[in-house]
């Protein structure tokens, strides 16, 4: 019997398999890798090392008015480290800079102020003026023209009209965007709610580019890296993160450039051979990403690559923060995965509605498998309702699928989904 941790909320939760019946785990390299230098050091070297740019401190001289674009609370960026470096780097290039922390929420809520002080501690909410974009507030927003898709293109007023662009964040595998990082921050982070919907729109998302792994030919990426172009972000700090979301490695410079080295290096750690299984056993890495039902999408379209037609996907996920918003909520609870999916299919992309994209792959992969959610913060009934199959622990999962495909089904296990790439 082999005991397999399976990342949740803020721990884990143990799965047993019998040996003879599992078929593989599979995990990121990210999470064993040994760096061999601290994270202050990683940090430091990445910025006195930018790639195909001048220093930060360089761009910075003469700068009076300064936007640096960080992460909100669904994400693991490590503010904490990463600000007061690149603060500080800022301000060694333009000591009287005036500089603005603008929070990328993209549709997400409002970050709060206590989620501020864990995210990047008290002495930077204390003393630095930070702003939470809320892509709800037309107002906030500019208007910069058409995207390669046709997409409107609105941006928050601060980053649009500011002396000198940054941005930090962090690289794993995105599930329709191919990576997360660089471009990102700008498209959808600091958007309005039009110019994310389109870009997130239904024809968009069933591109067959628009998938993890994949940056070429992807509509989503071409339209966020157009996005970023076009309002001048000058300087990206992204990072690659391993197990227990440490900075494993650190990238700096020019946002295409630096972003296309850090995809690199988490494409070859997170990148795994294809193994089928009948029932496919995964989570979405623990809090943050864990925290709503609309998070946990990531997971399973991971978990789909490896499931065989007509398997079964077991999902933990810990839905602190419930379902997610009440578009994602209504959509998901409106009918059975073809009929959302029908439904989906007729909207232009300029009437998308906000979150129908994450809606639009849980139908894609329920049309082919049952889903099991493994939650004790979501009710039972909202995950019937969901179109899912609520258990307890991942035993009781697990047992449950067996009586779906059978007590010799071949198990795989991928304890953390979003950290993994599979080849197809």
């Amino acid at each position: 019997m082999r005991t397999i941790p399976i990342p949740y909320h803020t721990g884990s939760l143990l799965l047993h398999v019998e040996e003879e019946r599992l078929a593989a785990v599979i995990t990121a390299r990210t999470h064993d890798f040994q760096p061999g230098r601290s994270e202050p050091d990683i940090i430091e070297q990445a910025l006195q090392n930018p790639i195909a740019s001048r220093p930060l401190r360089e761009l910075a001289a003469g700068k009076r008015d300064v936007v640096l674009v960080t992460s909100d609370h669904t994400r693991a960026m490590p503010s904490r480290l990463t600000l007061p470096a690149l603060l500080r780097e800022i301000r060694l290039g333009s000591p009287g800079a005036r500089i603005t922390i603008l929070i990328a929420t993209g549709l997400h809520r409002k970050t709060t102020e206590a989620e501020q002080r864990r995210m990047f501690g008290d002495d930077i909410v204390d003393h630095e003026r930070i702003v939470v974009s809320d892509a709800f507030c037309p107002d906030d927003f500019t208007d910069m023209g058409t995207l390669p898709s046709g997409a409107s293109f609105f941006v928050h007023r601060l980053a649009a009209q500011c002396d000198l662009l940054v941005a930090e964040g962090f690289i794993e595998p995105h599930f329709f965007a191919g990576f997360s990082g660089g471009r990102k921050s700008i498209l959808p982070g600091i958007c309005s709610a039009e110019t994310v919907n389109e870009n997130h729109s239904f024809r968009a998302v069933a591109s067959p580019f628009a998938q993890a792994g994949v940056l070429d030919e992807n509509p989503i990426h071409q339209d966020m890296i157009e996005a970023a172009r076009r309002v001048n972000l000058q300087f990206i700090f992204n990072v690659a993160l391993g197990g227990g979301k440490e900075i494993i490695a650190a990238f700096a410079g020019h946002f295409e450039r630096a972003h296309e080295a850090g995809v690199e290096f988490v494409r070859s750690l997170a990148q795994c051979p294809r193994t089928e299984g009948d029932i496919v056993v995964t989570s979405n890495g623990g809090y943050p990403l864990d925290q709503n039902l609309y998070q946990s999408v990531k997971a399973v379209s991971t978990a789909a690559a490896c499931c065989r037609d007509g398997g079964v996907i077991v999902m933990c996920c810990g839905c602190a923060d419930g379902m997610g918003g009440v578009h994602f909520e209504r959509l998901m609870t409106m009918g059975t995965p073809l009929e959302i999916e029908r439904y989906l299919s007729g909207i232009p992309p300029r009437e998308s509605i906000p979150e129908q994209w994450n809606v639009q792959v849980y139908a894609r992969a329920l049309k082919n498998h049952q889903v099991i959610l493994v939650s004790d913060r979501l009710p039972p009934e909202k995950i019937r309702a969901a179109n899912m199959i609520p258990a307890r622990t991942p035993d009781e999962a697990l047992a449950a699928a067996r009586r779906l495909v059978g007590e010799k089904a071949r198990v795989v296990v991928i304890p953390d989904g979003v950290a993994v790439v599979v080849a197809q």
